[in-house]
């Protein structure tokens, strides 16, 4: 089905960013703290540039701001700044936590939402709040230094938004043309008693010049009292016209005096801006030039006023740039409404509409401009001499140069990509956006992305480190759900993401199978915590472990492979090859699943009817570790369904398939019987033979166990009252934490020992969708087990989706699930706060409270996907 209206049509012209998409809230909303910036001798990364230096230093990768516009290559960046006339600095950027300073971890500590985008930009809104009294930097920091065992002091423990004493700061931006760009920022006052705010928009240039000999450093100049011409011969000229307001230039360029207490390389730095406001300092440029601009407006609102200020940025100066001002803004949030108007069914409840069109905003808001180049931040660029390290982090990704929008899982807390975020990211924006969604997934594919041995880059802090292999999932899903739209297949996307993921499943056969056996390793995998001890640094005398989830992952990544061949060979017969390499490798991974060792030990656990990971030990035991965990969930993710239509068409694989069963008999007795069509003609590969997903079904949906009332939870309950212990060179326990975790295993953020995580929810709910597609309506499981009430499988992934989506929704008292009790009087009393939305990590497995990074409309805006697909 084609998406009809303006924006529908300008998505469509706009898969480049020389067009619509060419400007957006590409700027991240934190710099500092970053692998980037770090140029330390010893990798101290949150040390070497923090909050306090952020403002006097002039980035080398990126900048950020507050709820900023920048260009898709980050030249020039528009942001506002704040001043409530108390605070000691200006508010340019948001202020938390680093790892370190935090008892959970890094932590962004402000109030801000994302409150809406259009696919192309052309209209965004987002909101911050600012407290009217002296913003509690140093409380913050101080009541934070608590144990692991205590909750995080937050913001609103401050009691800074008492009484309703902040401002509602609307940022707004729309687009008249390509290269037309409106800002407006409205404030509004919601205390009781008249109050005063600075709001100073301003306009910089990202300090590419310094880094590169090839430019010249740009220009920003005062061309009249309400007009700023900048220019760069990187980006031409561009027009900034203000509607009065008090011009402030600088250059952005580190303030050497303050940070490192040696000179000035010019007159004006990067904190000029800052000191001028706050100090009343002689820092900023009375000839009126330089690389940054403000135009400082000084407000006084009584009790509920609001007052805006309008801002244009334009390739040509316009003798009245406010003529059509309003209108545009008009049209725009009227096309944006039309949008999701056309995306979202009208047939859903009004309450679960804004959830997903919250969720669609948030995952728009969070594209960030990601630069890093590996060589050169190892060794310099030409004409710079070679930074100073120990620490060569990421050594062996030199290749590595990246430079691109890309979709980042929080613009604060995890402002830097992750491989297998991103594919849970582009589940979400295939809903709105699949030319963004297909361009994602092959740009990680890219050869200055994949290294040249196959692996997918992981993320800045080690792009080594070991990601569920999930790509192809995310290929896959993305190409069935596109074709659904368009009732056409991108066979040309699909045919490019196939070739490159054979690369990166032969990196995993030869990496991560050393022994040849078909058992796979990887890790940690991304699931942080969630085994006995640390998967990456095993106890010693432990040889091997063989692991139910990376084994798993990569049967399931057979099928997709298989899937996307036997697509591919419609068209192509070259690819039934192909087709039978990839369902023999999966019949050979789900053999080997039951074949381990001399002991011929299983993965599966014939005793408690469950998948654990196997241990080999130097003595030559093996044994499993008996973890009730996701590890042993994702089995069940490796299922496809396949109509005999296709069969029949591919008769070579047919064929061949036939002589692997009947030669290899005992390699398909482990699998679903794929020679038995359903009524509908389906066939179903699955590791899962009916037994095992009847019995993995009981532990999934037993509310003592993984089925909590908000999903499905990370680590059984039953590890409450027995933890796993494990002896072996040491005392090794595993016990069932609902929230936060206590373990300082993986640093602050140790948190999947009991929480409900939505990503790997979603891939349970879509894998029981496909389970009834071949069981149909009378297979029916206890739903929760032991309660007597029987659901089919489509109706037990509705009822797995209810109970997530009811994280979202008001609870009987009024307030979102996932909110703290402390937050429960703002988000339930306050009519300014109760309609908006965060997006959390993860969720408590027990109470539904939000954990972990609170804007995380990455994986978290699976919870939109969850609604529209909600199936009654």
């Amino acid at each position: 089905m084609t998406k009809k209206g303006q924006e529908a049509e300008r998505l469509a012209s706009s898969n480049s960013y020389r067009k619509w998409k060419k400007w957006g809230p590409y700027l991240a909303e934190r710099q500092w703290g970053t692998v980037r910036e770090d140029y330390s001798l010893y990798g101290e990364a949150w040390e070497f540039v923090d909050h306090d230096k952020a403002r006097s230093n002039a980035y080398r990768w990126g900048e950020e701001g507050i709820g900023g516009f920048t260009d898709s290559r980050e030249i020039l960046c528009m942001a506002p700044a704040f001043w409530n006339g108390k605070d000691d600095i200006l508010k340019e950027r948001l202020f938390g936590l680093t790892n370190n300073q935090g008892n959970h971890g890094e932590d962004v500590k402000e109030l801000y939402f994302h409150q809406v985008s259009s696919p192309t930009h052309a209209y965004c809104k987002y909101l911050y709040k600012y407290p009217q009294g002296k913003f509690p930097y140093g409380d913050i920091v101080n009541k934070n230094q608590r144990s692991r065992d205590e909750d995080e002091f937050e913001i609103l423990d401050s009691g800074c938004f008492k009484d309703g004493n902040y401002f509602d700061c609307f940022i707004e931006y729309a687009k008249a043309d390509v290269d037309d760009i409106l800002m407006k920022v409205t404030v509004v006052n919601r205390g009781k008693q008249s109050a005063d705010i600075h709001v100073l928009p301003h306009l910089w240039f990202r300090n590419f010049w310094k880094h590169n000999e090839r430019f010249e450093r740009p220009s920003m100049k005062a061309i009249q009292d309400d007009c700023v011409l900048s220019r760069s011969v990187r980006n031409g000229r561009y027009y900034l016209h203000h509607a009065g307001g008090e011009q402030l230039f600088c250059e952005n360029e580190t303030n050497n005096q303050r940070i490192y207490n040696y000179a000035n390389e010019v007159e004006y730095v990067k904190d000029g801006i800052n000191d001028h406001v706050i100090h009343g300092e002689p820092t900023v440029n009375p000839k009126k030039t330089g690389s940054k601009f403000a135009v400082w407006y000084k407000l006084n609102l009584k009790a509920g006023e609001e007052k805006s200020i309008r801002i244009r940025l334009k390739k040509r100066k316009i003798a009245d740039p406010w003529a059509d001002f309003d209108s545009i803004f008009d049209d725009r949030i009227r096309e944006c409404e039309e949008f999701y108007n056309n995306i979202i069914d009208k047939k859903i409840p009004e309450t679960q509409r804004n959830i997903a069109k919250k969720a669609f905003s948030g995952l728009l808001w969070t594209k960030q401009f990601y630069y890093n180049d590996v060589f050169k931040w190892l060794f310099g660029g030409p004409g710079e001499s070679k930074p100073e390290r120990h620490n060569l982090r990421n050594y062996s990704w030199q290749h590595l140069t990246n430079r691109h929008v890309i979709s980042m899982p929080d613009k604060w807390e995890y402002p830097w990509y992750a491989a297998w975020d991103l594919a849970f990211h582009m589940a979400s924006f295939v809903e709105i956006d699949p030319y963004f969604a297909k361009e994602q997934l092959l740009l990680v594919l890219q050869e200055n992305y994949m290294h040249p041995n196959g692996q997918i880059p992981a993320y800045e802090w080690n792009f080594s480190d070991v990601n569920p292999p999930v790509h192809s999932w995310a290929v896959w899903n993305v190409y069935e759900k596109d074709k659904l739209q368009t009732g056409k297949g991108d066979t040309k996307f699909l045919e490019k993401a196939f070739q490159k993921l054979l690369i990166n499943f032969t990196w995993w056969v030869n990496q991560k199978d050393k022994n040849g056996t078909d058992l796979f390793e990887g890790g940690f995998l991304g699931l942080d915590n969630i085994g006995v001890f640390d998967r990456n640094h095993m106890p010693q005398g432990i040889t091997r472990m063989q692991q139910a989830d990376a084994t798993s992952w990569m049967a399931m990544f057979a099928l997709n492979m298989m899937r996307m061949s036997l697509e591919l060979a419609k068209t192509n017969k070259i690819h039934e090859e192909s087709v039978s390499k990839f369902f023999r490798h999966f019949l050979n991974i789900a053999w080997a699943m039951h074949h381990i060792g001399k002991r011929d030990i299983s993965l599966w656990d014939d005793e408690d009817k469950f998948y654990y990971d196997v241990v080999e030990m130097a003595s030559g035991v093996t044994d499993r570790l008996r973890v009730r965990s996701l590890v042993g969930i994702i089995p069940m993710f490796a299922v496809e369904i396949i109509h005999e239509d296709l069969y029949e068409q591919l008769q070579e694989f047919k064929v061949r398939a036939a002589n692997i069963v009947r030669t290899r008999p005992d390699l398909a007795s482990l699998i679903s019987n794929i020679e038995e069509a359903n009524a509908d003609g389906n066939h179903l590969f699955s590791i899962m033979r009916g037994f095992r997903l009847e019995h993995l079904l009981k532990r999934l949906l037993d509310e003592e166990e993984f089925l909590s009332e908000y999903g499905i939870r990370s680590l059984s309950k039953y590890h409450e009252k027995h933890p796993f212990v494990f002896v072996h060179h040491g005392y090794h326990q595993i016990q069932y934490e609902s929230g936060e975790s206590r373990s300082n295993m993986f640093g602050g953020n140790s948190n999947w020992r009991g929480p409900i995580w939505m990503p790997l929810n979603y891939m349970i709910v879509q894998s029981l969708r496909k389970y009834y597609e071949f069981y149909g309506p009378t297979y029916v499981y206890e739903f929760p087990t032991g309660s007597g009430n029987k659901l089919n499988l489509k109706q037990i992934a509705n009822e797995i989706s209810k109970r997530l989506i009811k994280l979202f929704e008001p609870n009987d008292e009024g307030k979102a699930q996932y909110h703290s009790d402390d937050a429960d009087k703002l988000f339930t009393k306050d009519e300014h706060f109760k309609n908006e939305h965060f997006f959390y990590e993860f969720f408590d497995g027990d109470n539904g409270r939000g954990l972990g990074a609170s804007h995380q409309t990455g994986w978290t805006a699976l919870i939109a996907n969850l609604i529209m697909e909600l199936d009654e």
